[in-house]
């Protein structure tokens, strides 16, 4: 679990964009070892290779969208909560758009795609950032935090008011296993007014019924309903993960969230790595290892979601 990995082979998939609602075309191609994960627009055969990292985050308006020397790759968030959920460190994707397939607005089919073709075990450790001082970061009502802890670990409040969704939380400790069977299958939700006036601005002209939850006043207007419970707060965690891979390397620590979105995952990133003295990145590490380490404090979780709603 500590080394590196790739896919064993390609992945080839097509499906709709969410912004312009016309067919993308994507290609996952395995890579070396230390390489992360490179965007390339193959539309723009003189683009250079554009790396998912925080710092390359040049918007968070309804999605995660990366750019450099002025190309851009939006809507990213899906895939990279995959690649993080499933353990693969190093993959090039090929587009022919400049956003990522939506697929049905979860990273189920991303997943199944990589289980599919299967992960390949590279020769090169992983390198880890352990957090080891609290660092947080607040926009309004809404907060984020890192912690330290033994492992990666998420907790996560949201509020809306509408009937159907008001407080839900979470509290779980991540892993492959539980990626797959509690997160990767919640859809992307949004309110049915907001829809139509994205869609009456040129926006979100691939978004419907297909590949999110849709919500009037009152209820959800997909016949199915939720297919996973909590699903919303489920959804929210896996944007976040995606967010946080960003970073290019696994976290050890605890992410702490109250209504946070995508803009305040990648502040959070960006106050992390400007306080050099809250982090330090080892080559693999284990669970004891880390739990051995002087400055892990135990804080429960319920105090701290206390504390960054006030």
């Amino acid at each position: 679990m500590n080394l590196q990995r790739t896919l064993k082979k390609e992945i080839n998939c097509s499906s709709i964009g969410l912004h312009t609602g016309r067919k993308i075309n994507m290609k996952i191609k395995p890579a070396p070892a230390d390489t992360g994960i490179v965007f390339i627009r193959k539309d723009l055969p003189e683009a250079m290779p554009i790396l998912a990292r925080y710092d390359n985050v040049c918007d968070t308006t309804l999605a995660t969208t990366l750019g450099s020397n002025g190309v851009t790759v939006s809507t990213v968030e899906h895939l990279l909560s995959a690649f993080s959920g499933m353990g693969v460190d190093n993959a090039v994707v090929e587009l022919d758009s400049f956003e990522v397939p939506v697929m049905d607005g979860s990273a189920l089919p991303f997943v199944n795609m990589l289980k599919e073709v299967g992960t390949h075990v590279q020769k090169k450790n992983k390198k880890m950032l352990i957090i080891k001082k609290p660092v947080s970061v607040n926009n309004g009502d809404g907060s984020a935090m890192f912690m330290p802890a033994d492992e990666f670990k998420i907790t996560y409040e949201i509020d809306f008011k509408h009937p159907v969704i008001g407080k839900q939380s979470l509290n779980m400790t991540f892993s492959d296993e539980i990626y797959e069977k509690d997160i990767c299958a919640a859809q992307t939700f949004g309110f049915l007014k907001d829809l139509e006036f994205l869609q009456a601005k040129g926006l979100a002209l691939g978004g419907s019924l297909k590949n999110a939850i849709v919500l009037d006043e009152k209820k959800i207007i997909n016949k199915e309903g939720q297919r996973i419970e909590n699903v919303f707060v489920k959804h929210k965690i896996l944007d976040a993960i995606g967010d946080l891979f960003l970073l290019g390397m696994p976290i050890i620590g605890h992410f702490i969230a109250y209504k946070s979105g995508h803009r305040l995952n990648n502040l959070l990133l960006r106050e992390l790595m400007a306080k050099k003295d809250c982090w330090e990145i080892v080559n693999s590490i284990n669970k004891e290892e880390v739990h051995k380490l002087n400055f892990l404090k135990k804080i429960p979780s319920f105090k701290i979601l206390d504390a960054i709603r006030a």
